[in-house]
């Protein structure tokens, strides 16, 4: 029977190959090539060490391809999809990602492999597979997270905008004045993406399609419904201070009730912290006495 170190290196070498084959052998697109030549152009850094960064952009940009040639296409979409939920944060760009996804589980295989050599086993080879599944989809989780942050951020303010942008509306404004009104005033991810949608419109997309990429980014059900309803009033020709007013009751209504719903699940959550932590030590402060009272009698 061989070894577990032997058959660890088996598998990482049947995984390493193919990958490897398919760096060597998969070619970028020539016309894609060269776009992006023509869109660096002219851009190098001026000073004294032109050729220094030169070399090291495009090391950098040989990485960032060879991260996008090794990682399936599926994979991509669904972190740009993630990307886009969570806000395209600049420190986590696409192809950093991508880069990272690749390089990360290679780290965790080679740092579990030295474990399992000096510790063989089942359990180490166990943890090793494991730490490196979760390294593999470690950027992934870490995006689906800062998206939920980012969603709840955008209902809890999507009411108070859209009270703004009410009170714009009817004292005159427009509806694209009044969300650009809303935006710059706002701070919170809500805020950036109504600019987002206002860039989008004015670089030529129709309402519509940048109404609904502002649901589609966010992923935020009330935003969804929100824009469905500007959607069809503009389709209808219905008055969209009434729209705004309607929604922004509702809103409120929904803010109140997750409030209420969040209030309730209190007493629930604190059932397990009081029973495994709270009750015991104050049994042992009011029973201790006792108990020590009874054995002293006892003896």
């Amino acid at each position: 029977m061989l070894p577990t170190v032997v058959i660890i290196a088996i598998a990482a070498l049947s995984v390493s190959l193919p990958l490897l084959a398919m760096a060597v052998l998969a070619r970028p697109n020539p016309a894609q090539q060269r776009a992006v030549s023509n869109l660096r152009r002219g851009l190098q850094r001026g000073g004294t060490g032109d050729a220094q960064d030169l070399a090291k952009d495009e090391g950098s940009a040989e990485l960032r391809a060879l991260a996008r040639r090794m990682t399936p296409a599926r994979s991509v979409k669904v972190l740009e999809r993630l990307l886009s939920r969570a806000g395209r944060p600049p420190a986590w760009p696409l192809d950093r990602l991508l880069a990272v996804k690749l390089l990360l589980p290679v780290v965790i295989g080679a740092l579990a492999l030295f474990y399992a050599s000096k510790a063989p086993g089942l359990a180490s080879v166990g943890i090793g597979i494991g730490a490196t599944v979760v390294g593999y989809f470690l950027p992934e989780l870490l995006l689906y997270s800062r998206g939920q942050e980012r969603s709840k951020k955008i209902a809890l303010e999507l009411a108070d905008t859209l009270d703004q942008m009410t009170i714009a509306v009817e004292a005159g404004l427009g509806f694209d004045s009044a969300m650009a009104r809303a935006g710059k005033n706002g701070k919170g991810p809500l805020a950036e993406e109504l600019v987002r949608t206002l860039q989008d419109i004015q670089v030529g997309q129709t309402r519509r399609a940048a109404y609904e990429s502002l649901a589609q980014r966010t992923e935020v059900p009330d935003l969804r419904k929100f824009v469905r309803a500007i959607v069809q009033a503009d389709k209808y020709g219905i008055a969209i201070a009434d729209v705004l007013r309607t929604q922004a009751f509702e809103m409120r209504m929904k803010r109140r009730q997750r409030a209420e719903e969040k209030a309730m699940q209190i007493p629930v959550k604190v059932i397990f912290p009081l029973m495994l932590c709270i009750l015991p030590v104050l049994f042992i402060v009011l029973l201790g006495p006792a108990a020590i009272g009874i054995v002293a009698t006892f003896k």
